[in-house]
């Protein structure tokens, strides 16, 4: 069962609460460049992403936000560092959200300047703490342990309560999977506010894809979790595509097509590992959520095919394709993919 949280709204997309699971990422332009930036965003937007970050580094990156919050289709989302200046430049530019760790703004009184603009906005803000950003006196009270992240990630939490304000996102991420799951445990059991989850670093798009499934999908599967971001170091349309694989994985949200495909053995009859393949690249882009079921011999194959929206069973250089458990034709091996395709793509079109 999900954790129980409050709601926090960053633009059209509710957080927490009974909503979806919201998938995001973060661009990996130069926000001043706002053709490129959009670009990027765009693409993200197709593959699934429901709220975007963008870093705002500097007063030239700060003062083109609302040319690109006009360009784009989904939240905007400001990741602010040190300059208190910038998040209220942010928040003038017509932001979504922001993403800030007080603990590096400064004063109190910075602080209290953003969130009382971000109050008297409506603009929630990520508390995003990271293991290896730890303040001093965190490190020297709980040495570098996932109990230093949670205190201090609750210590700035009560900061901003302070200060009358409680749209409130948190996040804990350290590029280690059992000191983030650790960590995370730790703080639902102590606030109800939504927690962004994600490994942090979490590497190259396999390893890091890998590495995020584990720690992303245990906590989902635990019930904690309200949005995600997997951080590869690539490509970021990569992450939303691994993120909505997460939740699709888990039966958290359906979006576009689940594959299903037998690892072969000497029975296969057919090339099973490079038709499942083609099919893959040439129907991940699909919105309608899809069982997609590829198969290479008798034992396995007409079951899983026949319980799949679409399907193929093949063997001795043909194969047999399914739509809702009923067999449509039978092909060639040749012609097998070009079938599959054209009938996920009808699906799609009705």
């Amino acid at each position: 069962m999900r954790r129980t949280t409050r709601t926090v709204r960053v633009g059209s997309i509710p957080i927490g609460g009974d909503a979806p699971i919201a998938v995001q990422s973060m661009a990996t332009t130069d926000t001043r460049d706002v053709s490129a930036t959009v670009n990027q965003i765009r693409r993200l937007e197709q593959t699934g992403c429901e709220l975007v970050r963008v870093a705002v580094a500097n007063r030239e990156a700060g003062m083109v936000l609302s040319k690109i919050k006009a360009q784009i289709n989904i939240p905007l989302v400001a990741d602010i560092h040190y300059d208190y200046r910038l998040a209220l430049m942010a928040i003038e530019q017509g932001v979504d959200k922001l993403r800030i760790n007080p603990g590096n703004i400064g004063s109190r009184e910075r602080v209290k300047a953003i969130v009382d603009e971000a109050k008297s906005c409506g603009i929630p803000i990520r508390v995003g703490v990271n293991a290896g950003s730890l303040a001093d006196w965190a490190l020297d009270k709980h040495g570098h342990t996932p109990k230093a992240l949670v205190e201090s990630a609750l210590v700035q939490v009560r900061m901003l309560e302070d200060f009358g304000f409680q749209d409130i996102v948190i996040s804990l991420k350290a590029s280690s999977v059992p000191f983030t799951l650790e960590a995370y445990r730790m703080i639902a059991k102590v606030v109800d506010y939504p927690l962004h989850v994600g490994i942090t670093e979490a590497g190259t798009p396999w390893f890091g894809s890998i590495k995020s499934a584990a720690g992303i999908g245990a906590l989902l599967a635990s019930g904690i979790g309200d949005t995600i971001r997997v951080s590869l170091t690539g490509d970021p349309v990569e992450e939303v595509r691994v993120g909505w694989a997460i939740l699709k994985s888990l039966e958290l949200r359906q979006r576009g097509p689940v594959f299903i495909s037998c690892p072969t053995c000497g029975r296969a009859g057919i090339d099973v590992a490079g038709i499942a393949a083609e099919v893959e690249r040439r129907l991940s882009d699909l919105k309608t959520p899809l069982k997609i079921a590829i198969m290479g011999c008798e034992v396995n194959g007409p079951g899983e095919a026949e319980e799949a929206d679409l399907g193929i069973a093949g063997g001795s250089g043909v194969g047999l394709v399914f739509r809702k458990g009923k067999i449509i034709r039978k092909v060639k091996e040749d012609e097998l993919v070009d079938a599959l395709v054209m009938e996920a793509l009808q699906i799609e079109q009705q």
